[in-house]
């Protein structure tokens, strides 16, 4: 009997540090990397907005952090410096736009909820309700979906060339989007079908210049027996043939935008609520940490090739109302097994409070929440919900 193979494209896509979005979500980040480092307990919900020569920022935060209007603005100021938005000519600038501060204290409500003294059960509750999603596959070596890691770790080497060799590489400028289009056989990627990129130009640079450096970078980036399947003269580089004006001045950016991007690049469900400028009680955030953590180690644990977590919670309750686990017929034991194994909570508890104690999400060390805001929350083994500390555990729980 003859075998049917399945064969599709699935396409994902990424965006640059310099990204309108991306700004916002690295603003509102550095804020709450701000606060925590001088009050761990802070509650930050910001949100930032930016637009021509101008940004907005607003939402809650109680921290006692010595933090005033001044200080947001400085925060704002140097993260689109260090973007690379310094000339005025770009219609953005950090020395010339102008900043507005819209921030107060978090709903004593919300409050009440969320802290475990004053929760109705004694124990830190979750923020909001709702659901996450954690994912991970054995596509790449760092179980992320192949997709969305190649389209990260272009425009993440992109903006690094432009960082490091502003001389050579000055025809580029902060605002790119890159997009790959993958073939899959059985469940596997297999091959370049298409490999997109628009990245903000001076206006006198040649298309030529950034058909190379990105014929380069593919060279570096993505696997070699893919390459020959498509020629570089098939990218499809800007494809309107000008990206001259870019980055907030182009289009308005807000926190929070980007969802797919930050996560698995539609590979993978999302509940919904966005990662930047939430502080770990919030559960959008810290819950969906998690779920990438335990789908990882599953699939490390050579217990599923792919694998998808839902978890679910009530506002001011710490015990998630659900958890789902579902490893889409390529488990070794049954889905129902694993999940219960989740429910129990002894190897990776979900309450609120001890995902931020697992995780060190209130005091981080060798990373930051700004760093989170780009190239994707998932993937990178400077965060600590990408270790795969927790495989032999599951192992032995199953066994």
């Amino acid at each position: 009997m003859s075998m049917v193979m399945s064969r599709h494209v699935f396409t994902s896509e990424s965006v640059s540090e310099g990204h309108p979005d991306k700004v916002c979500d690295q603003i509102s980040d550095s804020v709450l990397d701000y606060c925590l480092a001088q009050d761990p307990e802070s509650r930050v919900a910001c949100e930032v907005l930016a637009t021509t020569d101008f940004i907005v920022l607003s939402g809650e935060i109680s921290s006692t952090a010595v933090i005033d209007e001044k200080d947001y603005a400085a925060i704002a100021r140097r993260v689109v410096r260090e973007i690379g938005y310094r000339d005025s000519g770009l219609g953005f600038s950090a020395d010339t736009a102008e900043i507005l501060v819209k921030i107060h204290a978090q709903s004593p409500d919300i409050s009440m909820g969320v802290t475990a003294a004053t929760s109705q059960t004694g124990e830190q509750g979750a923020g909001d309700q709702g659901m996450m999603f954690g994912f991970a596959c054995s596509d790449t070596p760092q179980l992320m979906p192949a997709p969305i890691f190649y389209a990260h770790q272009i425009m993440a080497r992109l903006a690094e060339l432009r960082h490091s060799d502003p001389e050579r590489y000055a025809f580029l400028r902060p605002d790119a989007k890159s997009q790959v289009s993958l073939w899959y056989e059985n469940g596997r990627p297999v091959g370049l079908k298409n490999l997109v990129v628009s990245h903000q130009h001076t206006p006198e640079m040649r298309e030529e210049q950034l058909r190379t450096v990105v014929a380069q970078v593919a060279q570096e980036i993505l696997p070699a027996a893919w390459l020959s399947q498509l020629s570089p003269k098939e990218y499809l580089i800007n494809p309107t043939g000008r990206f001259v004006q870019g980055g907030p001045m182009g289009d308005t950016g807000l926190t929070g935008r980007k969802i797919i991007v930050d996560s698995y690049g539609g590979m993978g469900r999302h509940g919904g609520g966005a990662f930047s400028g939430k502080d770990p009680s919030k559960v959008d955030r810290s819950a969906a940490y998690m779920a990438r953590y335990a789908a990882k180690n599953i699939v490390a644990a050579g217990l599923a090739r792919t694998c998808e977590i839902q978890v679910a919670y009530a506002i001011g309750r710490a015990v998630p109302v659900s958890i789902n686990v579902n490893t889409f017929g390529t488990g070794t034991v049954a889905d129902e097994a694993l999940a219960e194994v989740l429910q129990q909570g002894t190897v990776f508890d979900f309450r609120p409070a001890e995902i931020i104690k697992s995780l060190s999400l209130k005091t981080p060390r060798g990373w930051s929440y700004r760093q989170t805001a780009v190239y994707g929350h998932f993937g990178r083994e400077i965060f600590p919900w990408e270790q795969t500390d927790k495989a032999a555990a599951l192992r032995q729980a199953l066994s």
